[in-house]
């Protein structure tokens, strides 16, 4: 018969830690819940031996609720919309309920959503940012809280899963597409130079042209934010100068819906003057006039694996891991042939 005290006594407790770190177990307590009176030094000696003992929270915890957290930068952009979309259909599959963080501004992403998140429980996290830090990532795997990022804007660490769309190949589709269209002056406005996603978006285009034989020219690219406003003063300046290229690929739709409104402006037209595709296929895509090529990025699958992916680590079912789904084209009415 095995030795059951000694088992349970092999793995960490809090009363343990709470003698160790030599303060009372109500101490411990706040610590693991993100409650507030405790002074920073006392958190921080807490965190360092709930980490070091290896203790985490198993089982189930009658003060957790059955939610499933997202944290995205904005509500307003179609692709949070969309994320939502995919993780809502998983949560509503399995009985749980979708909360919402909205942070503004991912660079200002720490302390104070870790202190709310240890507070609210949830069972999981799905989280559009990969910026997270090693202290951070530690609290949250020592409560037991998986995070899985959706659609990573930079390169998470080795111990973050994440589930991201084939960015890189979705610049190729995109630049082929235009080139087997006969263009060779092609533009491009990148995202933010910060994101991976962005980087491997123009590394792709760059690959179809170097694939092609046309030589990147540096005065057809430009870089944006991934909105409509950028999309539009990029757009007005790469096609306002003299030699402005006949096709533009963006790193987005919004972008590409600039680029729209630039062209307008400019008394072009789409796609007889100037083609151009987006990358996402977000709703507005198809509502545009005309009707938008762009890279279908799958984000409500994305969403909707990355949320499967985080209640199976809740469950003691999988590690960490890293998934890619495919991207592809979609062809509507915004390109065409050059014109003579």
């Amino acid at each position: 018969m095995p030795d059951r005290t000694a088992s349970a006594s092999a793995r960490p407790t809090l009363e343990a830690i709470a003698g160790e770190a030599s303060v009372s177990l109500s101490t411990v307590s706040k610590v693991l819940n993100g409650r507030p009176g405790v002074s920073a030094a006392t958190r921080q000696r807490v965190e360092d031996l709930l980490h070091r003992s290896g203790y985490a929270r198993r089982g189930l915890d009658p003060e957790r609720g059955g939610t499933v957290e997202v944290v995205v930068e904005n509500i307003e952009s179609e692709w949070s919309i969309e994320i939502l979309r995919g993780v809502e259909r998983i949560t509503r599959e399995n009985g749980l309920v979708l909360t919402l963080s909205v942070l503004g501004d991912h660079h200002r992403f720490g302390d104070e959503w870790i202190a709310g998140v240890l507070q609210r429980k949830p069972l999981a996290v799905v989280l559009q940012f990969s910026n997270l830090t090693a202290a951070h990532r530690k609290q949250l795997r020592t409560r037991n809280i998986p995070v899985v990022v959706v659609d990573p804007a930079g390169d998470p660490p080795p111990d973050m899963p994440a589930v991201g769309a084939t960015n890189w190949a979705g610049g190729v589709a995109a630049t082929r597409h235009l080139i087997d269209l006969g263009h060779s002056r092609i533009g491009v406005i990148s995202g933010p130079r910060d994101l991976m996603c962005s980087r491997a978006r123009v590394a792709g285009y760059q690959s179809a042209l170097a694939a092609a034989g046309i030589a990147f020219d540096p005065g057809l690219a430009a870089v944006g934010a991934f909105d409509q406003a950028s999309g539009e003063a990029e757009g007005r300046r790469l096609l306002g100068s003299p030699a402005r290229p006949t096709a533009i690929v963006a790193a987005n739709d919004a972008q590409a819906l600039g680029v729209y409104d630039a062209a307008a402006a400019l008394g072009l037209r789409v796609p007889e003057d100037v083609s151009v595709v987006g990358f996402d296929d977000v709703r507005p895509a198809l509502w545009a006039r005309p009707p938008l090529t762009t890279v279908r990025q799958p984000l409500q699958e994305m969403a909707e694996e990355a949320t499967r992916l985080a209640l199976r680590m809740r469950s003691g079912e999988t590690d960490a891991t890293r998934i890619e789904l495919a991207t592809s084209l979609v062809v509507r009415s915004s390109t065409a042939a050059p014109a003579a």
